[in-house]
């Protein structure tokens, strides 16, 4: 861990998340008790900031140091509301394209499609504030930049961005392999928010019921499947094929 990007110990997080500093997540110790304790999470809870409880041992192995039972990850970029995002790509433009990740969990496959978003010229990403990849170096340096280039929102929950979006009149477009839809037959001309599933799980039910479209990848081989940051670029540029 560097140490740059996280702090540790009760006083010197509470007051930095008192202070409004942006955190990627922050983890307590399992078990952890106590008056300054209660007050930080309620604090956090009312800022809607990510956190995990986790085991003693694991926080003693990640920092070597008095931390009292808690560590916050640095946020290493600006969070945008996702209102502000889309008015902004709606003032841009008239079919916006954006991106919204729904479980994505692996950093590098994260940052990979980052950088391949940031080259099909998406408008903004769309974040879990829980279940997510978490925005670190890793992130940074595998999308070579790129998030720092596009506009990112993080919710709480993601249903709420699809149906602000749905009455803005955007298609949704799932891609998922159950799909009975080619991606090669969706118009990508219109408004459009493309979804990528979990490593493991896919587009979880609860936004697969709101998308309008199940598009799938058309396959030759026997595999079945694709890495996700390569269905991603695939999807992606068949919206710039055919806007260009």
């Amino acid at each position: 861990m560097e140490e740059k990007h996280y702090l540790f110990g009760m006083r010197p997080v509470t007051e930095a998340v008192r202070a409004g500093r942006k955190f990627e997540k922050i983890l307590f110790k399992q078990g952890l008790e106590g008056v300054q304790f209660r007050q930080l999470l309620e604090t956090i809870q009312e800022k809607e900031i990510p956190y995990q409880f986790i085991p003693g041992e694991k926080m003693n192995y990640m920092v070597h140091g008095a931390h009292q039972g808690v560590i916050a990850y640095i946020s290493q970029i600006d969070y945008i509301p996702f209102e502000e995002v889309v008015e902004m790509a709606m003032s841009r433009c008239e079919n916006p394209l954006f991106l919204m990740l729904d479980g994505v969990s692996d950093v590098r496959n994260f940052g990979a499609i980052a950088r391949s978003a940031e080259c099909a010229g998406v408008s903004g990403l769309i974040l879990p504030a829980k279940g997510g990849a978490a925005i670190n170096a890793d992130a940074l340096k595998t999308s070579a930049g790129a998030l720092l280039r596009i506009p990112t929102s993080r919710v709480t929950n993601l249903k709420i961005p699809l149906f602000y979006l749905l009455e803005a009149g955007f298609q949704i477009v799932a891609a998922t392999e159950k799909g009975n839809t080619s991606i090669y037959d969706v118009n990508f001309k219109k408004p459009t928010v493309i979804v990528l599933g979990s490593e493991e799980k896919g587009i979880s039910n609860a936004v697969l019921s709101l998308c309008t479209v199940e598009a799938k990848i058309p396959m030759m081989g026997e595999i079945g499947s694709l890495n996700v940051s390569v269905a991603g670029a695939i999807v992606m540029y068949e919206a710039v094929r055919q806007r260009v």
